[in-house]
């Protein structure tokens, strides 16, 4: 899977090989100081691809198929979604156990009233430029292991 990085006013947005939005990457920009200036330093920051350590990651975690407002379906249908939403959440469960991911954060998706999405902190092997290439290297990892478990 060839993963993308697009900038977007201090994050950045990861479309997959059908450019296809498959998530965001919040920098870590560390201690900002002072506040007001917090645009203007990330900006700066960015420019200079000044190194982080890491930051958070933000994926869909599942969609339902149910909270629709035009939905009429029946009882079986309903049941094969929930199946099939609860099996996405065991796989859930081996990624954020094997990753060692304890610590994460659910909500519903700003743009889909029926999907919540998973927001969990990636940490990097080194300081790494902000800089596509190089964050793209480290987030690889962690894009490429959802996208084998089914889960982007």
């Amino acid at each position: 899977m060839l993963w993308k990085l697009e900038s977007d006013e201090g994050f950045f947005r990861i479309y997959d090989s059908k450019k296809m939005v498959a998530g965001y990457f919040d920098p870590d920009y560390g201690e900002i100081f002072p506040k007001e200036n917090a645009e203007e330093i990330i900006t700066s920051m960015l420019k200079n691809h000044d190194k982080i350590l890491g930051g958070v990651m933000m994926v869909p975690l599942v969609k339902f198929g149910l909270f629709d407002t035009d939905l009429d379906t029946d009882i079986s249908t309903v049941e094969q979604n929930v199946t099939r939403v609860n099996e996405h959440l065991q796989k859930w469960n081996i990624f954020l156990s094997e990753t060692n991911r304890q610590k994460h954060s659910i909500r519903i998706s700003h743009t889909d009233q029926d999907m919540l999405t998973i927001t969990f902190e990636v940490r990097f092997s080194k300081p790494t430029p902000l800089e596509k290439k190089h964050l793209l290297e480290e987030l690889f990892t962690t894009l490429d292991l959802l996208q084998k478990l089914g889960l982007l």
